[in-house]
């Protein structure tokens, strides 16, 4: 019995190798992240007389490489969750922290937990690919929302009002009507320069080459705002326009990165055999379906649904101590919160549609007709949702 721990940090770990009753086979030593030092470590893991077990704490994309590199050796190796990992070591009084003890409590953490260690199993090249994907894909969501507030910040200080006139910032073929409008006319003192037949047939020939509605009417009532909105930026200010114009166009190419990444994901899922099952679940179209796929992954690796459920952090844990028990308990949160916002975006999709025969959606109703708050009602229904994709998933492969 024989316990590797690896503390691992960007580009280098600290190994520690241990055997029971706090034997040291080895004392901490750094390894580089690089090929010949990886290759010596896995041939002296190798030649260890006894059963070995490699035990890592997962960090993000740091113990990739060395997880890769030992698995493809055929070690042994667990990865162990940061939170679990804390908590064990919150376990003594004194509260040092290096490298080298971090490596060494990994180690310890093997040898107590010996029988517990699960093999580390790597997802598919697919799922992998989807999951980078998606996490991608809500980053560049993050500064869409970031970049229109900037971009009505400006429009507040140069248009304020021309909002109400304009449609909602994306529509179904890609096109951003109000950041093609602050582009091209980026302050009232362009409109108001032109008299009013002027702006008209301005505003239909920018229409008509950007593919939107020619209406002269919409025409008519912008003239009339912008004749009557006071700016408080001048057009004059050489800052002013570049501020606007380039607002409008760092919003419209996240938006074209958005619809990249959105497009690659779905070529990937389409191949995947649960994308007909989860495609055909209401609530879910033909954008959250492999957003949805990508943060579950391959859902073979939760041994239960209530796996599932926990791994989206919806989970209410019982708490019972002698003769009282908890029934009003929240959900722990300790799990993927892209997955929760995925599920919520699907059950307001359910709320939208109202479709009168959907099981998931008939809950969520019962609850709220129980008197639960809307939020709530919406994760019991997530909850249930969660429990018959995993059914459904499970069978296409079984």
């Amino acid at each position: 019995m024989i316990s590797v721990g690896i503390d691992v940090s960007k580009g280098k770990s600290t190994i520690c190798i241990l055997k029971p009753y706090g034997e040291i086979v080895s004392s901490p030593f750094d390894v580089e992240h690089t090929d010949n030092s990886l290759l010596e470590l896995s041939k002296m893991l190798l030649r260890l007389d006894g059963e070995t077990k490699v035990v890592m704490e997962a960090t993000g994309a740091y113990h990739m490489p060395i997880l890769s590199y030992l698995k493809d050796q055929g070690l042994f190796v667990s990865v162990i969750n940061p939170l679990v990992m804390k908590e064990y070591r919150c376990k003594g009084l004194r509260k040092a922290k290096t490298d080298q003890l971090d490596a060494k409590m990994i180690a310890n953490y093997g040898i107590d937990h010996w029988f517990h260690l699960v093999d580390y199993t790597p997802d598919s090249e697919v799922y992998q690919t989807l999951r980078l994907l998606g996490r991608q894909y809500a980053h560049y969501m993050r500064m869409k929302i970031e970049s229109i507030q900037v971009l009505s910040n400006m429009m507040d200080y140069t248009m304020p009002g021309i909002r109400t006139l304009l449609k909602g910032y994306s529509d179904c073929n890609g096109k951003n009507k109000v950041a093609d409008f602050m582009e091209y006319y980026w302050h009232y003192d362009n409109i108001t320069k032109k008299t009013e037949s002027q702006f008209v047939k301005s505003y239909i020939s920018w229409a008509k080459k950007r593919g939107y509605h020619q209406s002269e009417s919409k025409a008519l009532k912008i003239y009339a705002l912008a004749k009557n909105g006071v700016p408080t930026l001048r057009s004059t200010s050489p800052s002013t326009k570049m501020l606007v114009v380039e607002a409008a166009r760092v919003l419209k190419e996240i938006e074209n990165t958005l619809r990249t990444i959105l497009t690659q994901m779905q070529e990937l899922a389409r191949d995947l055999p649960e994308y007909p099952v989860v495609r055909a679940m209401n609530g879910v179209g033909d954008v959250i379906a492999p957003r949805l796929i990508a943060e579950i992954g391959d859902v073979r690796r939760f041994y239960s649904r209530k796996a599932l459920i926990a791994y989206a952090g919806i989970d209410a844990p019982p708490y019972q101590s002698g003769q009282f028990t908890g029934s009003n308990r929240h959900i722990t949160k300790r799990g993927s919160a892209t997955l929760r916002k995925i599920g919520y975006e699907i059950m307001q999709c359910l709320k939208s549609f109202k479709p009168p025969e959907d099981a998931v959606y008939l809950f969520m109703m019962k609850k709220e007709s129980e008197g639960k708050a809307p939020k709530v009602a919406k994760m019991a229904a997530l909850n249930k949702f969660l429990r018959i994709y995993y059914a459904r998933v499970t069978e296409v492969y079984t």
